[in-house]
């Protein structure tokens, strides 16, 4: 069997790319979903609507690539990390809508914990106090929906991340399917224990979630099941591979080594840099976070730099500004204008992320003129992207005490070449471009693989590394001087917005 198959549950949308052994894309198919936005600040995804997704897109990329389940070696899940959802065992159907990472309606609730408390959280997990994370989320949901206390109280409930929905779907649902979820997964939720890599009693206690409803807690490459015969692959196959998007993006750019980083561009961006079987805690508004764990082996620690919104703003270009009509059409809108006219866009939507961590800011647009143009915004976009990223990749190498060199950057706006011009110029480094840029789906195919032999060991996969383009910075440019400095005062424009 010389294929394997990647489930890639993303905030947008669903993807199942089938992949040959030497990594080369050989079926694919993609279906977005809804983004329900019932007040500002919440946004929730359907799990019915997504499970419902992963199986259209399994069929439909086994029919594009002319293979049947039966032909795959194993299958790897990757997923938007954090997005929580609670569903009953016995109806395997969601008690409530998923709440989306990007969701905010937590925030009053976790400002409320006392410093001595936040701060034993952030000792225990690594991560920020954020409505980003999962624990608040869980504690909203069952506060705040009867059917779900019902469901506790009566042994009916399961709270997972996406990728523990997709695996119990796929693994036969209430006829047997498993509950379990990865460690990446699990420590992103304010509940896991970095050191343990196990729930804390404490944090449980602290967020008012019963451990009886969680998944347990498994390494990102193990067999945790084989797929339902009933179920969209028709067939037994081993799943074998689970990690976060970020995490499956650097074993997809086969950042295996100490100190190796890549850089996400997404819906949000994401850097990860590689700590090794070390956990190296911030001082500058980084997370400390799993990286991966593959078996029996010792986990992999990173630190992470999260942007909460950067590919979204170009849609939010497209589907509320109406100034175009597809994502990749800003690249032209952009390039019609030599610079950003003096408009700055910083697309705090739901607050900002690293380094800031700031719920209480809010998108503005600054530095308008008469002349300003649609291309003008589009081209503040492209930039907001890139200075989001070198404010956390500062932060790296201060917290590293380690330089930059380069930046290894993968997903879909990388194909974005003046947005990774743009990239090289803010930062002063070269930035490289792989030769596939869909790496979070490689990633998991890679765990999923070497699990069950597919793939030998890390130093297989890191010789299937192949660059597709080396951007180099222009020292002329002003974007990182002058263009820095005036995002900087963007930045102090979005704070303090919310009481």
């Amino acid at each position: 069997m010389g294929y394997i198959g990647a489930l890639d549950q993303g905030t947008s949308s669903t993807r199942f790319i089938i992949f040959s052994q030497t990594g080369q894309i050989v079926g694919q198919e993609q279906l977005e979903h809804s983004q329900i936005l019932p007040k500002a600040g919440w946004v929730e995804h359907d799990g019915s609507e997504i499970w419902l997704a992963s199986q259209s897109v399994i069929t439909g990329a086994l029919k594009k690539a002319g293979i049947k389940g039966s032909d795959l070696n194993s299958i790897g899940i990757t997923n938007q990390r954090e997005t929580t959802l609670i569903w009953d065992r016995n109806t395997g159907l969601p008690l409530h809508n998923a709440i989306v990472w990007q969701d905010t309606r937590t925030a009053e609730f976790l400002n409320a914990l006392s410093q001595q408390v936040k701060e034993k959280i952030i000792y225990k997990t690594g991560l920020a106090i954020a409505p980003y994370f999962s624990a608040g989320k869980v504690n909203w949901l069952i506060k705040n929906v009867p059917a779900i206390a019902s469901a506790i109280d009566e042994d009916r409930a399961l709270a997972g991340t996406i990728d523990s929905w997709l695996l119990w779907n796929l693994t036969g649902g209430v006829n047997g399917g498993v509950h379990y979820t990865d460690v990446t997964n699990a420590s992103r939720t304010l509940l896991m224990n970095l050191e343990s890599l196990d729930w804390d009693s404490e944090l449980l206690e602290i967020f008012d979630v019963p451990r009886q409803i969680l998944p347990a807690i498994k390494s990102s490459s193990q067999v945790y099941g084989h797929s339902d015969t009933t179920g969209p692959l028709l067939s037994a196959v081993p799943i074998s591979g689970i990690l976060g998007d970020q995490q499956a993006a650097m074993v997809g750019q086969t950042c295996f080594e100490l100190g190796e980083s890549k850089t996400t561009y997404g819906t949000g961006n994401f850097a990860l840099l590689n700590t090794g079987t070390e956990i190296v805690r911030s001082q500058h508004g980084l997370l400390t976070t799993l990286c991966y764990k593959f078996g029996e082996d010792r986990a992999r620690y990173a630190l992470e730099g999260s942007v909460a919104v950067t590919g979204s703003a170009i849609q939010w270009l497209r589907d509320q500004l109406g100034i175009i009509a597809s994502a990749p059409q800003v690249e032209q809108l952009a390039k019609s204008v030599s610079d950003n006219g003096g408009v700055y866009f910083v697309p705090a939507f739901s607050g900002l992320f690293a380094p800031h961590w700031r719920s209480d800011a809010r998108g503005v647009i600054v530095g308008l003129s008469r002349a300003a143009t649609k291309a003008h915004l589009a081209r503040a976009a492209l930039e907001a992207i890139c200075y989001q990223t070198r404010d956390v990749l500062d932060a790296m190498s201060a917290d590293s005490e380690v330089a930059l060199t380069e930046i290894r950057v993968d997903g879909g706006i990388t194909a974005n070449e003046l947005c990774m011009q743009m990239q090289a110029d803010i930062m002063g480094v070269e930035v490289i471009r792989p030769m596939i840029i869909e790496t979070t789906a490689l990633g998991a195919a890679y765990a999923a693989g070497l699990a069950t032999g597919f793939y030998e060991d890390t130093s297989e996969l890191k010789a299937k590394w192949q660059e597709d383009k080396r951007f180099k910075p222009d020292k002329a440019s002003a974007l990182a001087t002058t263009g820095f400095k005036n995002w900087k005062k963007a930045i102090e424009r979005t704070l303090n917005w919310l009481d």
